[in-house]
């Protein structure tokens, strides 16, 4: 191997040992030997230094989000990609596109194809013509449909050690559950019955990773995916991925190991890529993927979402204002990945200690009169609470007790413009850049909560909402595109620049952002009142007492010679100034 690569292999070799302390060390390296290269990907000799900047912006997106009768979805997605978001996204997350039987794709049928009904592997790598990819990585659990099951189902070797087999009569009290369903499942195999762990669903049997071979088969399908253009590996629930009896299964040690050995063998081959983990817990246990800075690359920015939702719909951003000036900065080479809404619905866990639990009560019930829907977890104590808000996040900020279309537009994109602003890298959820509404038809259709934010467009009808500036899809989409583009120019907005986080009063959330040279410094301020606001700004870093600043979002200039400014209801301003070095 290269000698840019040494240092990799000594890590690899350490963590595999501490993986699987039982096995011969030197035949999991020979075997990663065997691995790499098989798809073209190979060694690289190169460092990269410089993972991303300002105009890094992520779509999130099913594969057939938008279609057109006839065409593979895939390639309908493609071409409204490259007609309306090549100067305002840089990444496409093209959601599971694989072969699946439940949860919309993330219970996998065959990770090594694409869904014959969405398109095939050239229409996934023809998107990368113009953007970087993002796939996920299933690696919890796969489909009672897969043929991995079935080869356990016959117990058949390797399969008949892929899957956690438990006696129902263990003590499994301790075990963290997302989700009110058993954790076990039976199932009737060659050689009698059985019960095996499935932490999600009946049909999501989770794999067993004390088992190198299925650590393996993971390692393989990251090198065909990095092959096909992915730029950002996504790993879904990877926080419930090595399961010990006795203890939470949850966070524990080896899994944190599995995903910096991931990161190690990524950055070997690809440099460039990008490991992400989908932990939608508290704040304190989502950014320990982090690690000391080995571990992900990118970790979600969970508690953002109900709290710009929990700011916006109380008129009040003391929770939002607190916890932002709580951040730590992520460490050298890492960095948050911010959003507002996603596939899934809007979890609430990340709020705990943060807002008091009546007012989280308040926003359950705010949803259910919006028509939504609220998930619930079983606590350890038997218990229920709330675990996931499902709605729309265009219709979460809806008032239920006005019609007032500007006013809800208004608020809409404050949420959104806050969230651009944010230390870390933008993803905006087609639904949120399209001011789609609940699909309370979706719900009755599917039976699943989660369906209502996961409408399809027609592209034909879609085009035609675009063109009439009118609609809230045509108001939202353009306003969000262009602030996309006007970022993607400032340097302030690179992930790495600082951010200081401003105590402004409970009606603002305001922060600033200075560019990693110095050159600019940008104040962000968000009114999330539906009244006016005169904001002072004295002592918030504005540099040598400028009179009239730059405001990008008005692309006008403001005069603050009384160091006062006046914000319209849910209105925000980046206010930039341009620093003498």
């Amino acid at each position: 191997m290269k000698d840019f690569a040494s240092e990799y292999v000594n890590r690899i070799r350490a963590r595999l040992q501490g993986l699987y302390p039982d096995d011969d060390v030197e035949l999991h390296m020979e075997r990663l030997s065997m691995v790499v290269g098989r798809y073209g990907v190979g060694l690289s000799s190169e460092r990269v230094d410089r993972r991303w900047d300002e105009t890094d912006a992520v779509l999130i997106t099913y594969g057939d989000m938008v279609r057109r009768a006839g065409e593979p979805p895939l390639r309908t997605l493609k071409r409204f990609c490259d007609v309306h978001l090549r100067d305002a996204i840089s990444t496409v997350h093209i959601l599971p596109f694989f072969p699946w039987t439940s949860d919309d794709g993330f219970s996998v049928v065959d990770y090594r194809a694409v869904d014959p009904e969405l398109g095939t592997w050239k229409d996934v790598t023809d998107l990368h013509e113009h953007f970087d990819l993002m796939f996920d990585l299933v690696l919890n659990h796969c489909s009672r449909s897969s043929e991995w099951f079935k080869q356990y189902v016959l117990d058949v070797a390797p399969f008949r050690d892929y899957f956690i087999e438990v006696d129902p009569s263990e003590d499994l009290s301790n075990v963290v559950r997302p989700r009110a369903l058993p954790l076990l499942s039976p199932v009737n195999k060659q050689g009698g019955s059985a019960m095996v762990w499935t932490t999600f669903s009946r049909d999501q049997v989770d794999l067993d990773f004390s088992n190198a071979d299925v650590l393996f088969d993971f390692l393989d399908i990251l090198l065909f995916y990095l092959s096909k253009g992915m730029r950002i590996i996504r790993l879904d629930a990877i926080a419930y991925l090595w399961k010990m009896i006795g203890t939470s299964c949850i966070h524990l040690p080896q899994t944190h190991e599995v995903v910096k050995l991931l990161r190690d063998i990524a950055e070997m081959v690809a440099p460039e890529t990008i490991v992400l983990t989908e932990t939608n817990v508290p704040h304190d246990e989502n950014i320990s993927y982090f690690g000391d800075g080995d571990e992900a690359h990118m970790v979600y920015q969970f508690s953002l979402p109900p709290l710009v939702l929990h700011a916006l719909t109380q008129g009040r951003a003391d929770a939002l204002t607190a916890w932002a000036s709580s951040l730590n900065d992520p460490p050298p080479g890492c960095t948050f990945l911010n959003f507002t809404a996603s596939h899934d619905g809007i979890g609430v866990r990340p709020l705990q200690g943060l807002v008091p639990e009546e007012e989280l009560n308040l926003l359950a019930d705010r949803v259910r009169a919006l028509g939504g829907q609220v998930s619930m977890k079983t606590n350890a104590d038997g218990s229920q609470s709330p675990y996931e808000l499902n709605i729309t996040y265009f219709d979460a900020l809806r008032d239920p007790e006005s019609d007032d279309v500007d006013m809800h537009g208004a608020r809409f994109l404050c949420s959104q413009t806050i969230l651009l602003g944010m230390r870390g890298i933008p993803a905006l959820y087609f639904h949120s850049l399209t001011a789609t509404p609940n699909d309370e038809a979706g719900v009755r259709a599917t039976g699943r909560a989660r369906s209502i934010n996961r409408m399809k467009w027609n592209e034909v009808e879609l085009e035609r909402t675009l063109g009439d500036r009118e609609t809230n899809t045509s108001k939202v989409f353009y306003a969000l595109t262009a602030l996309l583009k006007r970022r993607s120019a400032c340097s302030a907005f690179h992930p790495d620049a600082p951010q200081v986080t401003q105590d402004l009063g409970p009606a603002v959330f305001a922060f600033t952002r200075t560019a990693l040279d110095g050159g600019e410094t940008l104040l962000a301020i968000h009114n999330v009142t539906e009244s006016v606001q005169d904001v002072p700004l004295r002592g918030v870093g504005l540099g040598v007492d400028p009179c009239r600043v730059e405001d990008m979002i008005s692309d006008t200039t403001m005069d603050l010679g009384k160091r006062r400014l006046t914000l319209g209801p849910y209105q925000c301003a980046w206010l930039l100034i341009r620093n003498e070095k």
